[in-house]
């Protein structure tokens, strides 16, 4: 589910297709379209049948924290692992709580204080 907001937040457009995203996500469109009523129920996206898919209020600040968190995993993988880490932050970075996010970037701007 996060991988689908991430994604249409991501892609910084209004009114992005069904077969748009499930390009971008590599999966089918039919998958996404189950998603997508989903994400409906959820009230984090809008969608008309067989029209294009906007995220919501919430979908938007869920889209802007999912990003954000993802950015933070790989700035921090790479400091630790000094390589892109973009596979190993795909596979974890659902598991990381909102306070761990926050830690994190905490630990990131205090590096970056002692590097200065």
């Amino acid at each position: 589910m996060e991988d689908y907001i991430e994604m249409i937040y991501r892609a910084n457009k209004k009114n992005i297709k069904i077969t748009e995203l499930a390009s971008l996500l590599n999966i089918k469109a039919s998958s996404v379209s189950k998603m997508i009523e989903k994400l409906k129920e959820l009230n984090l996206v809008e969608k008309e049948k067989y029209g294009e898919i906007n995220l919501t209020k919430n979908g938007k600040i869920l889209g802007q924290y999912l990003l954000k968190r993802h950015n933070l995993l790989c700035k921090f993988f790479n400091k630790i692992n000094n390589k892109d880490n973009l596979y190993l932050v795909e596979q974890i970075e659902h598991f990381f709580d909102k306070e761990t996010t926050e830690n994190i970037e905490i630990f990131l701007q205090n590096l970056e204080v002692k590097d200065d």
